[in-house]
């Protein structure tokens, strides 16, 4: 019987060992979560094979969608996530972000200082800065017969049906405030909704509301001018020297999409091994030429190429004079939706 008994248990030992060398392959694994092609798959492929961690990546559409997400896994399920300021800020502020262990990402000291401090992360604690940048307008001016200047402009009777923008409401319902001279972080309830009422004035201009490769739809020609984030104005000016640019005379925003290891990533350390990986000066500035953003690691200036500063259109230097779109209250974020989610029905 003990005989029985002792072998029983050897092999029930060994069914342990190999489960719990199961789990820890599982351990082998970083899930990330960010907007679609954000990250370049070769830098996803090299980060593979030089740490035997494989990446599994998931796409979510707009901010709102992956705070809704994180939210729901109470800062769990993904290990890193990248997305945008003023997202970040309402995450952090809800407990839903870890503080980041510092000693395990070594490359941070790569961050140049001009992209920290941000409201968002003020100390630097929570974030690492990936893609600054400003959205500007671009348009073919052989298919445009009116003056383009800045976001007014897009309300013009004679781009009926031949606008293109990007689908991020607050940014959007923003460019309404700036024409009514407030800001994009106004709290008040009543300005937001005129500039709700002036996006459905908007509306009957708009043929293509789109963040995913929204240039496409000016080269093509399906649309004559476009509101597009600082990558597509590069890749739309690759694909067409001859589009024109404007910096919207109402005044420019400026952003910042960062990553952030969730409060509780179940592979917390490999999060930071892929950070400290990307922080190297060679691996950002093969991202940097690959999403077209600015660059925030100084590391990386030096393996930059020449014609890196004047394909972005905006300043590597100096941080353009933009306003941050930030977090605002409860009471003005629900008027937002409400306000956007009518423009949006006014589309289809």
């Amino acid at each position: 019987m003990r005989r029985k008994q002792l072998a029983w248990m050897l092999a029930a030992a060994m069914v342990l060992s190999l489960l719990s060398g199961c789990g820890g392959s599982k351990e082998k694994e970083l899930n990330i979560y960010t907007w679609e092609d954000y990250i370049p798959d070769n830098v996803v492929a090299e980060f593979e094979e030089a740490t035997g961690i494989r990446i599994n990546y998931t796409n979510f559409e707009t901010n709102e969608q992956m705070l809704s997400v994180l939210e729901n896994a109470d800062g769990g399920d993904y290990d890193l996530i990248l997305a945008s300021d003023y997202i970040i800020d309402i995450a952090i502020k809800e407990g839903l972000v870890g503080k980041l262990d510092k000693e395990k990402i070594p490359n941070l000291a790569n961050i140049d200082p001009l992209y920290q401090g941000f409201f968002y992360d003020q100390n630097d604690e929570y974030t690492v800065p990936y893609a600054p940048g400003i959205p500007l307008i671009v348009y073919d001016p052989s298919r445009v017969t009116t003056e383009i200047t800045g976001y007014e402009s897009l309300w013009d009777p004679s781009l009926e049906d031949s606008v293109g923008i990007m689908d991020t409401e607050r940014v959007i319902t923003g460019i309404a405030l700036k024409i009514m001279g407030e800001s994009f972080n106004t709290e008040n309830a009543d300005t937001i909704r005129q500039a709700g009422k002036m996006l459905l004035d908007l509306a009957p201009n708009v043929r293509v509301l789109s963040n995913d490769q929204t240039q496409d739809y000016l080269l093509s020609g399906d649309v004559s001018v476009a509101f597009l984030f600082t990558s597509q104005v590069v890749l739309a000016l690759q694909g067409n020297p001859d589009l024109k640019v404007v910096y919207p005379k109402e005044g420019l925003g400026f952003g910042c999409d960062a990553l952030f290891v969730p409060a509780n990533a179940p592979h917390a350390d490999n999060a930071y091994q892929f950070l400290n990986y990307i922080l190297q000066g060679e691996v950002g500035a093969d991202i940097s030429t690959q999403v077209w953003y600015l660059c925030p690691n100084k590391a990386a200036y030096e393996y930059l190429p020449e014609d890196f500063q004047e394909s972005l259109v905006i300043s590597t230097e100096e941080i353009p004079e933009g306003e941050f779109i930030m977090n605002v209250g409860a009471e003005a974020l629900a008027v937002h939706d409400e306000v956007y989610t009518a423009f949006k029905a006014a589309l289809d």
